[in-house]
Protein backbone atom coordinates (compact mmCIF):
# COMPACT_ATOMS: atom_id res chain seq x y z
CA UNK A 1 0.00 0.00 0.00
CA UNK A 2 2.74 2.36 0.88
CA UNK A 3 4.54 1.71 -2.16
CA UNK A 4 1.57 2.65 -4.25
CA UNK A 5 1.15 5.92 -2.55
CA UNK A 6 4.76 6.44 -3.04
CA UNK A 7 3.62 5.77 -6.85
CA UNK A 8 1.04 7.98 -6.85
CA UNK A 9 3.05 11.36 -5.64
CA UNK A 10 5.48 10.65 -7.83
CA UNK A 11 2.91 10.57 -10.80
CA UNK A 12 1.85 13.21 -9.64
CA UNK A 13 4.82 15.35 -9.82
CA UNK A 14 5.43 13.45 -13.49
CA UNK A 15 2.55 14.82 -14.10
CA UNK A 16 2.72 18.69 -12.87
CA UNK A 17 6.89 18.31 -14.89
CA UNK A 18 5.07 17.21 -17.73
CA UNK A 19 2.42 20.06 -17.75
CA UNK A 20 5.47 22.76 -17.91
CA UNK A 21 4.93 25.75 -20.63
CA UNK A 22 8.62 25.90 -21.36
CA UNK A 23 11.23 23.77 -22.29
CA UNK A 24 12.56 22.33 -19.22
CA UNK A 25 15.95 21.62 -20.40
CA UNK A 26 16.60 25.00 -21.97
CA UNK A 27 15.61 26.57 -18.48
CA UNK A 28 18.20 24.71 -16.89
CA UNK A 29 20.92 25.35 -19.53
CA UNK A 30 19.82 28.83 -18.26
CA UNK A 31 20.22 28.79 -14.66
CA UNK A 32 23.55 26.75 -15.06
CA UNK A 33 25.59 28.86 -17.68
CA UNK A 34 25.87 26.33 -20.13
CA UNK A 35 24.74 22.43 -21.17
CA UNK A 36 28.50 21.94 -19.92
CA UNK A 37 28.12 22.93 -16.41
CA UNK A 38 24.51 21.09 -16.34
CA UNK A 39 26.07 17.78 -17.16
CA UNK A 40 29.02 18.26 -14.41
CA UNK A 41 26.40 19.13 -12.05
CA UNK A 42 24.45 16.15 -12.36
CA UNK A 43 27.40 13.65 -12.63
CA UNK A 44 28.83 15.55 -9.07
CA UNK A 45 25.36 15.28 -7.78
CA UNK A 46 24.92 11.49 -8.69
CA UNK A 47 28.31 11.27 -6.88
CA UNK A 48 27.57 12.55 -3.99
CA UNK A 49 24.16 11.13 -3.75
CA UNK A 50 25.11 7.30 -4.30
CA UNK A 51 28.36 7.39 -1.54
CA UNK A 52 27.15 6.22 1.62
CA UNK A 53 30.08 8.44 3.64
CA UNK A 54 27.78 11.54 2.39
CA UNK A 55 24.70 10.51 3.57
CA UNK A 56 22.99 13.68 5.58
CA UNK A 57 19.51 12.07 7.02
CA UNK A 58 21.30 11.57 10.43
CA UNK A 59 22.61 15.18 10.82
CA UNK A 60 20.30 16.39 13.14
CA UNK A 61 20.16 13.50 15.66
CA UNK A 62 23.77 13.79 16.25
CA UNK A 63 25.75 15.40 18.92
CA UNK A 64 27.59 18.54 18.42
CA UNK A 65 30.92 16.58 18.62
CA UNK A 66 29.48 14.02 16.50
CA UNK A 67 28.48 16.14 14.15
CA UNK A 68 31.92 18.06 13.66
CA UNK A 69 33.57 14.96 13.16
CA UNK A 70 30.85 13.88 10.44
CA UNK A 71 31.53 16.63 8.82
CA UNK A 72 35.53 15.97 8.81
CA UNK A 73 35.26 12.82 7.96
CA UNK A 74 32.99 14.15 4.77
CA UNK A 75 35.66 16.28 3.98
CA UNK A 76 38.44 14.24 3.99
CA UNK A 77 36.23 11.68 1.55
CA UNK A 78 35.62 13.86 -0.69
CA UNK A 79 39.11 14.93 -0.97
CA UNK A 80 39.76 11.60 -1.71
CA UNK A 81 37.23 10.75 -4.10
CA UNK A 82 38.91 14.27 -5.83
CA UNK A 83 42.27 12.59 -6.12
CA UNK A 84 41.20 9.41 -6.87
CA UNK A 85 38.77 10.52 -9.99
CA UNK A 86 41.41 12.98 -11.12
CA UNK A 87 38.07 15.69 -10.85
CA UNK A 88 38.95 19.04 -12.19
CA UNK A 89 38.98 22.05 -10.51
CA UNK A 90 35.23 22.73 -11.56
CA UNK A 91 34.56 19.21 -10.56
CA UNK A 92 35.91 19.24 -7.22
CA UNK A 93 34.47 22.86 -7.07
CA UNK A 94 30.70 21.16 -7.13
CA UNK A 95 31.48 18.15 -5.25
CA UNK A 96 32.84 20.28 -2.32
CA UNK A 97 28.83 22.20 -2.70
CA UNK A 98 26.94 19.02 -2.32
CA UNK A 99 28.83 17.44 0.65
CA UNK A 100 28.47 18.81 4.32
CA UNK A 101 31.81 20.85 4.26
CA UNK A 102 33.32 21.84 7.38
CA UNK A 103 33.25 25.72 8.30
CA UNK A 104 37.39 25.81 7.71
CA UNK A 105 37.21 24.58 4.22
CA UNK A 106 34.97 27.59 3.41
CA UNK A 107 36.77 29.83 5.65
CA UNK A 108 40.05 28.77 4.24
CA UNK A 109 39.77 29.16 0.72
CA UNK A 110 37.34 32.05 0.66
CA UNK A 111 38.96 34.22 3.05
CA UNK A 112 42.30 33.20 4.19
CA UNK A 113 43.95 32.50 0.54
CA UNK A 114 42.12 35.07 -0.65
CA UNK A 115 43.55 38.14 1.93
CA UNK A 116 46.90 36.20 1.13
CA UNK A 117 46.53 36.62 -2.58
CA UNK A 118 45.36 40.29 -2.34
CA UNK A 119 47.57 41.50 0.25
CA UNK A 120 50.47 39.47 -0.04
CA UNK A 121 53.75 40.26 -1.47
CA UNK A 122 54.76 37.82 -4.60
CA UNK A 123 57.26 36.58 -2.56
CA UNK A 124 54.81 35.97 0.51
CA UNK A 125 52.63 33.96 -2.07
CA UNK A 126 55.30 32.00 -3.05
CA UNK A 127 55.74 30.91 0.06
CA UNK A 128 52.37 30.43 2.05
CA UNK A 129 49.78 29.77 -1.16
CA UNK A 130 51.34 26.22 -1.97
CA UNK A 131 50.90 25.07 1.46
CA UNK A 132 47.57 26.59 1.80
CA UNK A 133 46.53 25.14 -1.59
CA UNK A 134 47.86 21.40 -0.27
CA UNK A 135 46.29 22.02 3.59
CA UNK A 136 49.69 21.63 4.71
CA UNK A 137 48.15 24.29 6.81
CA UNK A 138 44.86 25.27 7.49
CA UNK A 139 43.96 29.13 7.60
CA UNK A 140 41.14 31.46 9.08
CA UNK A 141 40.28 34.79 8.88
CA UNK A 142 40.75 36.49 12.18
CA UNK A 143 39.00 40.38 12.05
CA UNK A 144 35.97 40.34 13.79
CA UNK A 145 36.74 40.83 17.88
CA UNK A 146 34.31 40.41 20.85
CA UNK A 147 33.67 44.49 20.89
CA UNK A 148 34.20 45.10 17.65
CA UNK A 149 32.29 43.68 14.40
CA UNK A 150 31.48 46.00 11.50
CA UNK A 151 33.36 48.97 12.86
CA UNK A 152 36.72 47.14 11.75
CA UNK A 153 39.10 50.67 12.77
CA UNK A 154 37.67 50.31 16.23
CA UNK A 155 39.93 46.60 16.36
CA UNK A 156 41.52 47.03 19.56
CA UNK A 157 44.41 43.60 19.12
CA UNK A 158 48.13 45.65 18.78
CA UNK A 159 51.27 44.33 16.62
CA UNK A 160 53.91 46.31 18.00
CA UNK A 161 57.11 46.21 16.15
CA UNK A 162 60.06 45.46 17.89
CA UNK A 163 63.90 46.70 16.32
CA UNK A 164 65.38 44.31 18.44
CA UNK A 165 64.38 41.38 17.03
CA UNK A 166 63.43 42.55 13.86
CA UNK A 167 59.54 41.22 14.35
CA UNK A 168 56.00 42.01 15.76
CA UNK A 169 54.28 41.85 18.87
CA UNK A 170 51.14 40.39 18.22
CA UNK A 171 49.08 41.29 21.50
CA UNK A 172 45.16 41.44 23.05
CA UNK A 173 45.34 44.01 25.58
CA UNK A 174 41.99 43.95 27.09
CA UNK A 175 39.15 41.26 27.35
CA UNK A 176 37.06 42.96 24.38
CA UNK A 177 40.30 42.26 21.85
CA UNK A 178 39.35 38.70 21.86
CA UNK A 179 39.19 37.56 18.49
CA UNK A 180 35.43 36.30 18.05
CA UNK A 181 33.55 33.93 15.45
CA UNK A 182 35.83 33.17 13.03
CA UNK A 183 35.11 29.83 11.66
CA UNK A 184 37.97 27.16 11.64
CA UNK A 185 39.30 29.38 14.59
CA UNK A 186 37.92 26.60 17.45
CA UNK A 187 39.71 23.51 16.46
CA UNK A 188 41.17 23.17 13.00
CA UNK A 189 43.26 25.86 11.96
CA UNK A 190 46.70 26.04 12.18
CA UNK A 191 46.97 29.57 11.10
CA UNK A 192 45.42 32.94 10.85
CA UNK A 193 45.47 35.99 8.65
CA UNK A 194 44.46 38.38 12.20
CA UNK A 195 44.13 42.33 11.85
CA UNK A 196 45.37 44.05 13.89
CA UNK A 197 46.39 47.83 14.82
CA UNK A 198 50.27 48.71 13.39
CA UNK A 199 52.71 50.41 15.56
CA UNK A 200 55.62 51.13 15.16
CA UNK A 201 58.09 54.28 16.52
CA UNK A 202 55.25 54.56 18.86
CA UNK A 203 52.69 55.83 15.96
CA UNK A 204 49.34 53.76 15.72
CA UNK A 205 49.07 52.93 11.65
CA UNK A 206 45.77 51.66 11.89
CA UNK A 207 44.33 47.90 10.62
CA UNK A 208 47.04 45.69 8.83
CA UNK A 209 46.74 42.05 8.21
CA UNK A 210 50.13 39.92 9.87
CA UNK A 211 50.00 35.78 9.50
CA UNK A 212 50.22 34.18 12.27
CA UNK A 213 50.88 30.92 13.42
CA UNK A 214 48.76 29.57 15.93
CA UNK A 215 49.17 25.72 16.98
CA UNK A 216 51.88 23.32 16.31
CA UNK A 217 51.97 21.45 13.35
CA UNK A 218 53.46 18.51 15.08
CA UNK A 219 50.79 17.90 17.61
CA UNK A 220 48.51 20.71 16.64
CA UNK A 221 48.93 22.15 20.25
CA UNK A 222 48.19 26.12 20.88
CA UNK A 223 51.68 27.69 20.64
CA UNK A 224 53.38 29.62 23.57
CA UNK A 225 51.20 32.92 24.27
CA UNK A 226 48.09 31.98 22.07
CA UNK A 227 45.18 30.92 23.60
CA UNK A 228 42.01 29.84 21.88
CA UNK A 229 39.08 27.40 21.82
CA UNK A 230 35.53 26.81 20.47
CA UNK A 231 32.88 29.33 21.33
CA UNK A 232 29.99 26.81 21.96
CA UNK A 233 26.99 25.82 19.96
CA UNK A 234 24.69 28.00 17.91
CA UNK A 235 21.02 28.44 16.40
CA UNK A 236 19.66 25.23 15.15
CA UNK A 237 20.15 21.42 15.66
CA UNK A 238 22.46 21.02 12.89
CA UNK A 239 23.39 23.58 10.91
CA UNK A 240 26.20 26.12 12.29
CA UNK A 241 26.79 24.00 14.58
CA UNK A 242 29.13 21.87 12.68
CA UNK A 243 31.20 25.13 12.45
CA UNK A 244 34.08 25.64 15.26
CA UNK A 245 33.68 29.27 15.46
CA UNK A 246 36.51 30.19 17.79
CA UNK A 247 37.67 32.77 20.66
CA UNK A 248 41.27 33.55 20.34
CA UNK A 249 43.97 35.98 22.30
CA UNK A 250 47.76 36.71 21.99
CA UNK A 251 49.80 37.31 25.39
CA UNK A 252 52.93 39.29 23.73
CA UNK A 253 53.31 36.66 20.64
CA UNK A 254 56.29 37.21 18.60
CA UNK A 255 56.59 36.86 14.60
CA UNK A 256 58.61 37.66 12.06
CA UNK A 257 58.58 41.03 10.33
CA UNK A 258 58.10 39.63 6.89
CA UNK A 259 54.61 38.36 7.83
CA UNK A 260 53.20 40.82 7.67
CA UNK A 261 51.02 41.52 5.00
CA UNK A 262 53.30 43.81 2.83
CA UNK A 263 52.05 44.53 -0.65
CA UNK A 264 50.21 47.61 0.29
CA UNK A 265 52.40 48.86 2.60
CA UNK A 266 55.15 47.58 4.91
CA UNK A 267 57.55 48.19 7.76
CA UNK A 268 61.25 48.32 7.35
CA UNK A 269 64.46 46.66 9.11
CA UNK A 270 64.43 50.11 11.34
CA UNK A 271 60.86 50.18 11.77
CA UNK A 272 59.99 52.68 9.29
CA UNK A 273 56.50 52.88 8.18
CA UNK A 274 56.34 52.81 4.22
CA UNK A 275 53.65 52.71 1.63
CA UNK A 276 54.01 50.73 -1.37
CA UNK A 277 53.43 51.99 -4.71
CA UNK A 278 50.34 49.35 -5.12
CA UNK A 279 46.81 51.19 -4.55
CA UNK A 280 44.84 50.80 -1.67
CA UNK A 281 41.85 50.70 -3.42
CA UNK A 282 43.05 47.24 -4.83
CA UNK A 283 41.76 45.72 -1.04
CA UNK A 284 38.33 46.26 -2.88
CA UNK A 285 38.69 43.67 -4.93
CA UNK A 286 38.59 40.98 -2.21
CA UNK A 287 35.43 43.07 -0.50
CA UNK A 288 33.90 42.52 -4.45
CA UNK A 289 34.76 39.14 -4.52
CA UNK A 290 33.60 37.92 -1.36
CA UNK A 291 30.06 39.84 -1.44
CA UNK A 292 29.43 38.45 -5.02
CA UNK A 293 29.75 35.04 -3.54
CA UNK A 294 27.14 35.74 -1.22
CA UNK A 295 25.25 36.65 -3.32
CA UNK A 296 25.20 33.42 -5.41
CA UNK A 297 25.07 31.57 -2.22
CA UNK A 298 21.66 33.27 -1.68
CA UNK A 299 20.33 31.98 -4.76
CA UNK A 300 21.35 28.55 -3.72
CA UNK A 301 20.26 28.72 -0.53
CA UNK A 302 16.73 30.57 -2.15
CA UNK A 303 16.43 27.88 -4.91
CA UNK A 304 16.81 24.76 -2.30
CA UNK A 305 14.01 25.87 0.37
CA UNK A 306 11.65 26.96 -3.02
CA UNK A 307 12.07 23.31 -4.24
CA UNK A 308 10.74 21.90 -1.14
CA UNK A 309 7.94 24.22 -0.71
CA UNK A 310 7.00 23.77 -4.55
CA UNK A 311 7.40 20.18 -4.38
CA UNK A 312 5.29 19.76 -1.04
CA UNK A 313 2.70 21.60 -2.21
CA UNK A 314 2.32 19.50 -5.96
CA UNK A 315 2.19 16.49 -3.26
CA UNK A 316 0.16 18.07 -0.53
CA UNK A 317 -4.02 17.54 -1.35
CA UNK A 318 -6.46 19.54 1.42
CA UNK A 319 -10.06 21.03 1.11
CA UNK A 320 -12.04 21.29 -2.07
CA UNK A 321 -13.18 17.59 -2.66
CA UNK A 322 -16.76 16.82 -4.03
CA UNK A 323 -18.72 13.56 -4.19
CA UNK A 324 -15.67 11.92 -2.17
CA UNK A 325 -13.36 13.08 -4.93
CA UNK A 326 -9.45 13.63 -4.80
CA UNK A 327 -9.00 17.18 -2.43
CA UNK A 328 -7.26 19.87 -4.47
CA UNK A 329 -3.35 19.96 -4.59
CA UNK A 330 -2.40 22.92 -2.15
CA UNK A 331 -0.28 24.29 -5.18
CA UNK A 332 -3.92 25.14 -7.04
CA UNK A 333 -4.74 27.62 -4.51
CA UNK A 334 -4.34 31.37 -5.40
CA UNK A 335 -2.91 32.09 -2.14
CA UNK A 336 -0.48 29.45 -1.86
CA UNK A 337 0.55 30.90 -5.52
CA UNK A 338 0.69 34.44 -4.62
CA UNK A 339 2.93 33.49 -1.57
CA UNK A 340 5.47 31.22 -3.48
CA UNK A 341 5.75 32.21 -7.15
CA UNK A 342 7.58 35.62 -6.15
CA UNK A 343 9.95 33.52 -3.80
CA UNK A 344 11.06 31.14 -7.16
CA UNK A 345 11.34 34.41 -9.43
CA UNK A 346 13.50 35.79 -7.03
CA UNK A 347 15.34 32.70 -6.53
CA UNK A 348 16.10 33.08 -10.45
CA UNK A 349 16.39 36.94 -10.24
CA UNK A 350 19.10 36.38 -7.57
CA UNK A 351 21.30 33.70 -9.52
CA UNK A 352 21.25 36.18 -12.89
CA UNK A 353 22.17 38.72 -10.55
CA UNK A 354 24.68 36.76 -8.90
CA UNK A 355 26.08 36.38 -12.33
CA UNK A 356 26.42 39.75 -13.45
CA UNK A 357 27.81 40.52 -10.05
CA UNK A 358 30.82 37.88 -10.98
CA UNK A 359 31.48 39.93 -13.96
CA UNK A 360 31.79 43.31 -12.35
CA UNK A 361 34.47 41.60 -9.94
CA UNK A 362 36.44 40.87 -12.72
CA UNK A 363 35.74 44.33 -14.32
CA UNK A 364 36.60 46.11 -11.37
CA UNK A 365 39.84 44.06 -10.77
CA UNK A 366 40.92 44.93 -14.08
CA UNK A 367 40.71 48.32 -13.67
CA UNK A 368 42.12 48.47 -10.28
CA UNK A 369 45.27 46.49 -11.97
CA UNK A 370 45.50 49.70 -14.85
CA UNK A 371 45.13 52.00 -11.32
CA UNK A 372 41.77 53.27 -13.06
CA UNK A 373 39.33 53.57 -10.51
CA UNK A 374 36.36 55.37 -12.24
CA UNK A 375 33.79 52.55 -11.09
CA UNK A 376 35.09 51.24 -7.79
CA UNK A 377 32.50 53.52 -5.71
CA UNK A 378 29.64 51.78 -7.78
CA UNK A 379 30.91 48.22 -7.48
CA UNK A 380 31.05 49.04 -3.17
CA UNK A 381 27.58 50.64 -3.76
CA UNK A 382 26.14 47.43 -5.63
CA UNK A 383 28.12 44.76 -3.32
CA UNK A 384 26.85 46.23 -0.79
CA UNK A 385 23.30 47.23 -1.57
CA UNK A 386 22.82 43.77 -3.11
CA UNK A 387 24.43 41.52 -0.03
CA UNK A 388 22.17 43.75 2.23
CA UNK A 389 18.97 43.07 -0.37
CA UNK A 390 19.42 38.96 -0.73
CA UNK A 391 19.96 37.98 2.23
CA UNK A 392 17.95 39.86 4.41
CA UNK A 393 15.26 38.38 1.66
CA UNK A 394 16.47 35.07 1.19
CA UNK A 395 16.32 34.66 5.45
CA UNK A 396 12.82 35.50 5.07
CA UNK A 397 12.20 33.31 1.97
CA UNK A 398 13.16 30.09 3.64
CA UNK A 399 10.70 31.09 6.77
CA UNK A 400 7.81 32.05 3.89
CA UNK A 401 8.93 28.35 2.29
CA UNK A 402 8.63 26.46 6.00
CA UNK A 403 5.74 27.85 6.64
CA UNK A 404 3.89 27.03 2.62
CA UNK A 405 4.83 23.43 4.37
CA UNK A 406 2.53 23.96 7.33
CA UNK A 407 3.29 21.32 10.10
CA UNK A 408 5.31 18.97 7.85
CA UNK A 409 7.76 22.33 7.44
CA UNK A 410 8.87 22.30 11.02
CA UNK A 411 10.15 18.90 11.06
CA UNK A 412 13.95 18.36 11.10
CA UNK A 413 13.37 15.89 7.70
CA UNK A 414 11.53 18.35 5.50
CA UNK A 415 15.51 20.02 5.62
CA UNK A 416 13.88 23.78 6.11
CA UNK A 417 14.82 24.17 9.78
CA UNK A 418 18.41 23.55 9.28
CA UNK A 419 18.77 25.60 5.85
CA UNK A 420 17.75 28.37 8.00
CA UNK A 421 19.83 27.76 10.15
CA UNK A 422 22.55 27.49 8.07
CA UNK A 423 21.59 30.84 6.24
CA UNK A 424 20.24 33.38 8.58
CA UNK A 425 24.33 34.57 9.70
CA UNK A 426 24.64 35.99 6.30
CA UNK A 427 22.43 38.89 7.38
CA UNK A 428 24.92 39.82 9.49
CA UNK A 429 28.65 38.27 8.54
CA UNK A 430 30.55 40.37 6.17
CA UNK A 431 28.42 43.48 7.03
CA UNK A 432 25.22 43.71 8.71
CA UNK A 433 22.70 44.48 6.59
CA UNK A 434 21.64 47.67 8.21
CA UNK A 435 24.68 49.28 8.35
CA UNK A 436 25.62 48.32 4.44
CA UNK A 437 22.23 49.82 3.35
CA UNK A 438 23.06 52.99 4.53
CA UNK A 439 26.56 53.30 2.80
CA UNK A 440 24.49 52.50 -0.40
CA UNK A 441 22.44 55.77 0.55
CA UNK A 442 25.01 57.65 1.37
CA UNK A 443 26.71 56.93 -1.65
CA UNK A 444 23.58 57.92 -3.63
CA UNK A 445 23.54 61.37 -2.05
CA UNK A 446 26.32 61.62 -2.26
CA UNK A 447 25.88 61.16 -6.40
CA UNK A 448 22.97 63.25 -6.05
CA UNK A 449 24.78 65.91 -4.28
CA UNK A 450 27.80 66.07 -7.23
CA UNK A 451 25.14 66.43 -9.94
CA UNK A 452 25.17 70.07 -10.13
CA UNK A 453 28.98 70.23 -10.07
CA UNK A 454 29.04 68.73 -13.36
CA UNK A 455 30.25 65.35 -12.31
CA UNK A 456 28.37 62.75 -14.36
CA UNK A 457 27.58 59.29 -12.26
CA UNK A 458 28.23 55.77 -14.46
CA UNK A 459 27.16 52.37 -14.26
CA UNK A 460 24.13 52.01 -12.75
CA UNK A 461 24.02 55.19 -11.50
CA UNK A 462 24.06 57.16 -14.83
CA UNK A 463 20.86 57.71 -15.32
CA UNK A 464 20.60 60.17 -12.24
CA UNK A 465 22.42 61.96 -14.50
CA UNK A 466 19.29 62.74 -16.49
CA UNK A 467 17.09 63.61 -13.06
CA UNK A 468 15.73 66.94 -14.48
CA UNK A 469 14.36 64.86 -17.29
CA UNK A 470 12.94 61.90 -15.30
CA UNK A 471 10.79 64.33 -13.08
CA UNK A 472 9.38 66.19 -15.54
CA UNK A 473 8.20 62.72 -17.65
CA UNK A 474 4.40 62.11 -17.88
CA UNK A 475 4.22 58.32 -18.32
CA UNK A 476 1.47 57.46 -21.40
CA UNK A 477 2.45 53.64 -21.47
CA UNK A 478 -0.74 51.42 -21.71
CA UNK A 479 1.33 48.21 -22.16
CA UNK A 480 4.23 47.44 -20.03
CA UNK A 481 7.90 45.91 -21.97
CA UNK A 482 11.47 45.67 -19.82
CA UNK A 483 12.44 48.58 -20.96
CA UNK A 484 9.57 50.61 -19.59
CA UNK A 485 9.36 48.83 -16.40
CA UNK A 486 13.22 49.93 -15.89
CA UNK A 487 12.32 53.67 -17.21
CA UNK A 488 9.76 53.58 -14.64
CA UNK A 489 12.04 52.46 -12.04
CA UNK A 490 14.83 55.51 -12.77
CA UNK A 491 11.54 57.96 -12.95
CA UNK A 492 10.35 56.93 -9.19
Amino acid sequence: MAMDHAAAEGDHLAAERAAARFDVEAMKVAWAGSRHAVDVADRMARLVASDPVFRKDNRTMLSRKDLFKDTLRKAAHAWKRIVELRLTEEEASLLRQYVDQPGYVDLHWGMFVPAIKGQGTEEQQKKWLPLAYKFQIIGCYAQTELGHGSNVQGLETTATFDPKTDGFVIHSPTLTSSKWWPGGLGKASTHAVVYARLITEGKDYGIHGFIVQLRSLEDHSPLPGVTLGDIGGKFGSGAYNSMDNGVLRFDHVRIPRDQMLMRLSQVTREGKYVNSDVPKQLLYGTMVYVRQSIVADASKALSRAVCIAVRYSAIRKQFGSQDGGPETQVLNYRTQQSRLFPLLASAYAFRFVGDWLNWLYTDVTQKLEAKDYSTLQEAHACTAGLKAVTTSATADAIEECRKLCGGHGYLNSSGLPELFAVYVPACTYEGDNVVLLLQVARILMKTVSQLTSGKQPVGTMAYMGKVQHLMQSKCAVKTGTHSVHLYLFQAS
